[in-house]
């Protein structure tokens, strides 16, 4: 999908109110949250002038002319590129389940819908589902029909999801279980229609999933497709 991104933000704990208000002045107000806790030693800390390893982490689904200004506030506003403060990162999106989905996700920002990249055809792809707290087996067992062999769960917390209702015609709770699905890109799409209709927004789940595309993978043992 040309033109939009997942933005991922690594931050330290006390900046990550900052981070938000700054997302929101510049539209982009939905975003999942989680903490986490970085890995540098004590020395390490001291070096760069860190106060403490515990980090807030945020994904957030941009446009290209969104960054443009997001990217030059976190440095502004934020110092993001003085050591110890904290990374922002883009990762192409190849595509959105779902017409709505991709209007709730880039409300407020400029953008036309293009023809998907062509990194569309990479060889696999890590599906994201984000689910309503307690719905993970259900999007497992959705994505297990069609192939996928497992995943990984996170939880976060959302914001700006209260806007939910005006795009997906469903209202949607803050917390979060996110589930990550590596899988072959031939088997992307029908693993993330059949969450759509199993565990989407017609179910107690409201599940919204997107993928991204992935170079290479190890330790995951896929049968090839004859």
């Amino acid at each position: 999908m040309s033109g939009i991104y997942m933005l991922m933000t690594v931050v330290k704990r006390s900046v990550g109110k900052r981070i938000l208000d700054l997302y929101q002045k510049d539209n982009l107000d939905v975003n999942l949250c989680m903490l986490a806790k970085g890995t540098a030693t004590s020395e390490m800390l001291d070096c760069f002038g860190m106060e403490a390893n515990e980090k807030m982490v945020t994904l957030s689904i941009i446009t290209e002319d969104t960054w443009k200004e997001v990217k030059r506030d976190l440095e502004q506003e934020i110092q993001i590129d003085v050591p110890g403060t904290g990374i922002a990162f883009l990762m192409s999106l190849s595509s959105i389940g779902g017409g709505r989905t991709l209007r709730f996700f880039v409300d407020g920002q400029t953008f036309e819908k293009e023809e998907e990249s062509v990194m569309k055809d990479t060889t696999y792809e890590l599906i994201v589902v984000v689910a309503n707290h307690g719905y993970t087996e259900e999007v497992m067992d959705a994505a297990r029909e069609m192939g996928a062999r497992g995943g990984t769960v996170l939880h976060a917390k959302g914001t700006g999801f209260k806007k939910a209702e005006k795009f997906l015609g469903v209202s949607i709770v803050d917390e979060k279980e996110m589930i990550f699905i590596v899988t072959k890109g031939t088997e992307k799409n029908k693993i993330m229609k059949s969450i759509m209709e199993k565990a989407g927004l017609s179910s107690e789940a409201k599940s919204v999933v997107f993928s991204i595309p992935v170079s290479d993978v190890a330790g995951l043992r896929l049968e090839e497709i004859q």
